[in-house]
């Protein structure tokens, strides 16, 4: 390829790098990831401003905010819409008239010409404070718009957020007001704290890997039983509705994994799912069955990514709380700074004023008939009291005195002036006591927010552990797995050749099987449609851990019988291991499954120097061994067939009977 060729690919890759780089820069900063201080993304900063510039104390339209917002935000009015809809549900920061949705059932809000909307009460305490608030032009340059608010609580952690920018995603969790307000004063105190999510749905949450806002979380829905036949969903999961719920709940009965009757829902103000169970199904039975196979358990994955400082980055709940709160301590110490700079300024204003009239001050211009020389006199004039004030006479100063009217002059009450000087310096003397103490006034403040609005944001979830629910336990035993001998195949589509022989099986979908076959051969498989498994299958049945088998088996090489007792073997799924050594004289005689009271009657080949030809086992006597394990000969003869007489009265050896088959292990007693 030409060097002219490469030299126009060359930039082309560059305006490409760069446009990139400028595209995902401004989408994570400015859609999707919210801000570390305000907890806000720019479109929800550009709502509640607008509501703060529209705010009267009176409810406005939300189409009219909506339009307001458009003078901020470069985007289109749904996109406002919806956010403000989302802001406004999460019943913090603005009061909301006419139907605006319903977040259990998720239906939809009302045209934004329907509805209307306002700041609330803790909005207007909390966010706002020009004298702290960085402004910059909006997008079009008309007007200004705050690079943060100031937020005085932890409003990233409060309302939570979720969105998904380039190459990153964020998952933040939202938690409980009381808990958030008591935690920051903990860390004010120099105490630890514990922080765990609070969902406005309500439900169960297990936090043992919450992980500080970056590990898992597990959600349950919460169900009551009014009865055996009834169960009643009345708190949800994170982030679900009962309309995806109940989707879920009939999906899992289509798959006959839980069996209801119907389900209904009254959810309004609060969440009411009824399910009614069908017939000879218990409540207690179908409530795993509900954790297990719908989502009346979520996993949820939270990931605190944030903006710091112009930068994305990964947090620990924790670290933001600390943020949060070592601002709020610079911000109410800003405050207070400005505060008593203004009373200063303030009580030098008055106390100017004061000296000004009740020293007559103002008779000395009486006759000057230059404004400069007015200014020059009055200034001259105040010389003389320089000591009574607490900083310099400037020219503002005079331009104020001669301002005042001569109204007020002839209506100068001194017992209110000195009285009104006296709070101010109360005042001012307050404020200088609170910056000593900064900690302690911070503390105070959140305080006195937890007394005022913490009972209207009481916890709404549970925290509970609880254990993972076991599907295959849960699950219905709603297959039979039937096995065909003459043709060889398995599966829950295929109707028993023999019930007689206990070849078919009940069992679940999560089911694993266990196939012995005659020549002792075993493996474990998944429950199947269809397997061609062959002719020669012995024993089919599900795998338990606490089956105890009892197997005795010709081994061919010797031609003698053997018994021996094993626990569920270990297993890979799919892979052929042998109970005995391979031969095509081995077999097994007798499989008997059970730990206590299993007697046995072999009987031996015919000898003429014998005693007698039959002996009982008693299975409770041979030890519990490995699957590998030979076992115990029975006899120093062959065993012509092996009877299980459980249960009959014990009786003296008999005579040998003819084995009718090889193999044996009918099963059927003398």
């Amino acid at each position: 390829m030409s060097e002219t060729t490469e030299q126009p690919r060359g930039k082309l890759h560059q305006l490409f790098d760069t446009n990139f780089l400028d595209y995902t820069s401004y989408v994570i900063r400015e859609r999707a990831i919210p801000d570390v201080d305000d907890g806000l993304k720019p479109v929800q900063r550009r709502i509640l401003q607008t509501l703060a510039n529209m705010d009267d104390g009176r409810f406005h339209k939300v189409a009219n905010v909506v339009g307001e917002t458009m003078k901020l935000h470069p985007h289109g009015d749904q996109s406002i819409f919806d956010a403000l809809v989302n802001l406004a549900n999460k019943g913090y920061l603005i009061d909301r008239q006419g139907n605006f949705g319903n977040i259990f059932t998720g239906d939809q809000a009302s045209a934004p010409r329907y509805i209307e909307c306002r700041l609330s009460p803790l909005a207007r305490e909390t966010l706002f404070n020009k004298d702290l608030t960085e402004f910059i032009d909006s997008y079009d340059g008309r007007m200004q718009e705050p690079v943060r608010l100031p937020a005085k609580i932890p409003l990233l952690l409060l309302l939570g957020a979720e969105g998904i920018a380039v190459g990153m995603a964020t998952k933040i969790m939202p938690h409980n007001f009381g808990e958030l307000l008591q935690a920051q004063i903990d860390y004010l105190r120099g105490q630890e704290f514990v922080l765990y999510p609070d969902f406005p749905r309500g439900g169960i949450i297990d936090v043992a890997d919450y992980n500080h806002g970056n590990g898992r979380i597990r959600c349950r829905a919460k169900l009551e039983q009014p009865d055996s036949k009834t169960i009643v969903i009345t708190e949800l999961p994170y982030n679900l509705t009962t309309q995806a719920l109940i989707e879920s709940i009939e999906k899992a009965a289509k798959a006959n994994k839980l069996k209801i009757a119907s389900i209904n829902d009254y959810t309004a103000e609060k969440v009411e799912v009824e399910i009614k169970l069908a017939r000879g199904v218990l409540a207690e039975e179908t409530i795993d069955a509900l954790y297990a196979f719908t989502d009346c358990e979520l996993s949820v994955s939270p990931s605190l990514v944030t903006i710091v400082d112009n930068m994305p980055r990964q947090m620990a709940v924790e670290e933001v709380l600390r943020r949060n709160t070592d601002r709020l301590v610079a911000n109410l110490e800003r405050e207070l700074q400005i505060e008593l700079g203004r009373l200063e300024d303030k009580w030098h204003a008055r106390k100017l004023e004061q000296i000004f009239i009740e020293e007559r001050l103002y008779k000395q211009i009486e006759e000057k008939t230059n404004y400069k020389e007015v200014q020059a006199t009055v200034r001259d004039s105040l010389l003389p009291f320089a000591n009574e004030l607490k900083r310099k006479i400037t020219p503002e100063d005079v331009e104020r005195l001669l301002e005042i009217k001569i109204r007020r002059i002839s209506r100068y009450d001194i017992n209110r002036q000195q009285k009104e000087l006296r709070d101010i310096e109360k005042q001012i003397g307050q404020i200088k006591k609170h910056l000593t103490d900064m900690i302690g006034f911070t503390v105070a403040y959140l305080g006195e927010l937890a007394a005022k609005y913490g009972s209207q944001f009481p916890r709404a979830s549970e925290l509970r552990a609880f254990d993972e629910v076991d599907a295959r336990a849960a699950a219905l035993s709603n297959l039979t797995v039937g096995y065909h001998r003459e043709s060889g195949f398995l599966g829950h589509k295929i109707k028993a050749e023999d019930e007689a022989h206990d070849l078919d099986c009940a069992c679940s979908e999560y089911d694993r099987l266990l196939l012995i076959f005659k020549d002792g051969l075993y493996k474990v498989i998944h429950v199947p449609d269809k397997l061609f498994v062959g002719p020669d299958l012995y024993w089919l049945g599900v795998v338990k851990n606490d089956l105890v088998f009892n197997l005795i088996y010709r081994h061919g090489p010797e031609n003698l019988a053997y018994v021996k007792r094993f626990a569920t073997p270990k297993f890979i799924l799919g892979r052929d291991y042998r109970l005995f050594e391979a031969d095509k004289r081995s077999a097994i005689l007798l499989l008997l499954l059970g730990k206590e009271g299993l007697r046995v009657r072999a009987s031996l080949a015919p000898s003429a120097r014998a005693k007698y030809n039959a002996v009982e086992i008693e299975l409770d006597e041979v030890l519990i061994k490995g699957v590998s394990a030979k076992g115990k000969r029975i006899a120093n003869r062959a065993v012509r067939r092996v009877t299980d007489i459980t249960g009959t009265p014990k009786k003296a050896p008999v005579s040998p009977l003819e084995l009718p088959g090889f193999g044996g292990g009918s099963g059927e007693k003398e």
